[in-house]
């Protein structure tokens, strides 16, 4: 049975939690961020954070639990801003929500936001570092607890509660807009960082940057991967708009998948072939958007397009069968179309939660056997 909500107005962004909260979906629409709770036949906002603003980009710290499997639950994620601000929210189950934002103005981003990401792993770099990317060509990765806090004139004197030190930034320069940004439970040292022309970077932002800080990219890259149609079709100009998704399989770091216009590209960096895909297969005829690996299923990945051509559908491949045909779930028939969606992680059938609309549908993509 497939689950609706509605979130009251558009929703942009959806991010399941992929760690120990499985059953937790944030979603992020033209002014807030909510969070649901889902079940096999509901969903429940069990936290919502008021932002004021278009939310452009969302991701789950790994200190979350859920409500299912403790009393004692708490949230944590961030939020992206279309005003390029950025947004740390935290609920504990006998609290409100609070918000805590930073990164507006001259110490943040001056480009959309179109991805972030906490640090891999279970260790406090887990929750502590966020990177982020933009339309800037700017990665920056996010310090939310930094050691030390410089005072700024005007702020309170020392008989008064210290105020809380503001996140520093690191921040690596790239040649192309930034749009996917994702990091492995595995590591904690590296991103993979994706352009707008085809190119992907395996970066490890805890290296030492130039001293001039020139082609810093280079630097921190320590694999380059290339979509070569996506390339050519950029160097020729042929490229639509800026556009690539990115995702990292979490069963494994050494699996990269990427939708680029209207293909799909596979890469394992155990058997890289000089930086190009080892797998590839068409999508959409007007371009893919979205691309996500299953959690529970490792073998399963699906890509969605904001083209309403064909209506809101989604398309879930199997890794084994490249060469079959996708299974096509059709969630709402156009000029409807899936602006952004997630596998969930909970254990048993996979689902998917699509943003449609003002709607978040949550679907299984097969039954019991």
């Amino acid at each position: 049975m497939d689950i609706r909500h509605d979130h009251g107005a558009d929703v942009h962004v959806v991010r399941a939690n992929h760690d120990d909260a499985a059953d937790l979906v944030a979603i992020g629409g033209a002014h807030s961020v909510q969070v649901l709770l889902t079940t096999s036949t509901s969903a429940r906002v069990i936290a919502n954070f008021y932002l004021g603003c278009r939310v452009t980009a969302l991701a789950w710290s790994s200190r979350c639990t859920s409500p299912s499997t403790t009393d004692e639950w708490s949230i944590e994620l961030a939020a992206a801003g279309a005003h390029f601000g950025l947004f740390q929210l935290t609920k504990a189950h006998d609290a409100e929500e609070e918000i805590f934002a930073f990164g507006g103005g001259l110490s943040g981003h001056h480009g959309k936001i179109n991805d972030m990401a906490f640090c891999g792993g279970q260790s406090e770099d887990g929750w502590r570092y966020v990177a982020t990317v933009s339309d800037d060509k700017m990665l920056l990765v996010w310090d939310l607890n930094p050691a030390f806090h410089v005072a700024s004139p005007g702020s309170p004197s020392s008989s008064d509660a210290p105020p809380r030190a503001p996140p520093t930034a690191y921040v690596i320069s790239f040649p192309h807009p930034l749009t996917s940004v994702c990091a492995h439970p595995s590591t904690g040292k590296e991103f993979l960082v994706a352009d707008a022309r085809g190119s992907i970077f395996l970066t490890d932002w805890r290296s030492d940057p130039d001293e001039n800080g020139a082609a810093s990219w280079r630097n921190s890259s320590v694999v380059e991967l290339v979509e070569p149609r996506a390339l050519a079709d950029a160097a020729a100009g042929a490229a639509g708009r800026w556009a690539g998704s990115v995702a990292w399989r979490r069963d494994s770091p050494d699996i990269i998948g990427a939708a680029y216009g209207a293909r799909f590209s596979l890469w394992d960096l155990s058997k890289l072939q000089g930086g190009k895909p080892n797998a590839t297969g068409p999508t959409f005829p007007d371009g893919g958007t979205k691309f996500r690996w299953c959690s529970s299923y490792p073998d399963y990945f699906a890509v969605t397009t904001n083209s309403p051509g064909k209506g809101a559908v989604v398309h879930v491949h199997n890794t084994g069968y490249l060469q079959a045909q996708p299974t096509v779930f059709s969630v709402a028939p156009r000029p409807a179309y899936v602006r952004d969606f997630d596998f969930l992680a909970a254990k048993g059938i996979p689902r998917i939660a699509a943003a449609v609309g003002r709607e978040l549908v949550v679907f299984y993509i097969g039954v019991e056997s």
